[in-house]
């Protein structure tokens, strides 16, 4: 079964896409993280994102695989904290709406998927990557509450990464060594404004662009819990797997 999730940043997409994984057994596969090990790449090797031919042959240079954890391995390489850094902040947008690159990323997301349940997530998974999944939703909040999700997410991340083990906490290089301590992240109004550009640009896009899809459930989070969310889709999935003959 193929559960597919989309939505604009922040607004409760990875969350429950973890939690529905979790308590069904699903795969979960967050899109955007795959774009945020492409853009994270960029800014290691130097290779400017407006470049997209060159981006695309950096990529192709490297294995990509996901782990069940929403964290993505280059060439074997764990990468988590280092995708929510502001730097990756600032272009991965950008560089998710360079068309070869959705097809490279799609393309794996798709691979990784195969003859598995999946729950994924991210801006073109019910319209592009699985527009025949069984279910479909599009999730939605608040550019203010988003942002307020999205600063929480980032502090509760740098928390994690700098209380590893020594031999785990080292930076990797430069990109690592610019991740700010949780106190000196950058403020909640200031993602609201990245946030919003975000969405400028992912409802732009010629390849993927963010939205509804006809068939997709419309769900606003801006004033649920995540417990409500969770019981929504929770629900829905199971009526569909009913409807297949499925437990």
């Amino acid at each position: 079964m193929k559960v597919a999730i989309d939505g604009p940043a922040g607004c409760g997409k990875s969350t429950i896409a973890r939690m529905i994984a979790d308590n069904l057994g699903f795969l979960y596969i967050n899109s955007g993280n795959l774009y945020r090990a492409v853009a994270y790449l960029a800014l290691r090797e130097g290779v400017s994102w407006q470049d997209g031919q060159a981006l695309t042959a950096l990529m192709r240079q490297h294995r990509f695989d996901y782990k069940p954890d929403g964290s993505v391995l280059v060439d074997g390489e764990r990468l988590l904290a280092e995708l929510r850094t502001p730097q990756v902040d600032a272009i991965v947008a950008q560089v998710s709406a360079i068309p070869s690159i959705r097809v490279e990323v799609n393309a794996i997301i798709r691979a990784i998927s195969e003859g598995k349940d999946v729950i994924s997530e991210g801006r073109d998974i019910t319209t592009v990557v699985f527009p025949d999944a069984e279910v479909k939703f599009y999730l939605d909040a608040s550019s203010q509450v988003r942002a307020e999700r999205r600063f929480r997410e980032r502090q509760e991340a740098r928390s994690h990464a700098f209380s590893q083990p020594d031999s785990q906490q080292a930076p990797r290089d430069m990109i690592a060594q610019t991740i700010p301590a949780p106190q000196s992240a950058p403020a909640i109004e200031e993602i609201r404004k990245n946030i919003e550009m975000r969405d400028q640009i992912d409802t732009q896009k010629s390849v993927g662009a963010l939205k509804i899809a006809k068939d997709a459930e419309y769900l606003d989070t801006s004033d649920l819990t995540i417990q409500q969310v969770y019981e929504k889709v929770y629900n829905k999935i199971i009526s569909a797997r009913k409807a297949h003959g499925r437990k």
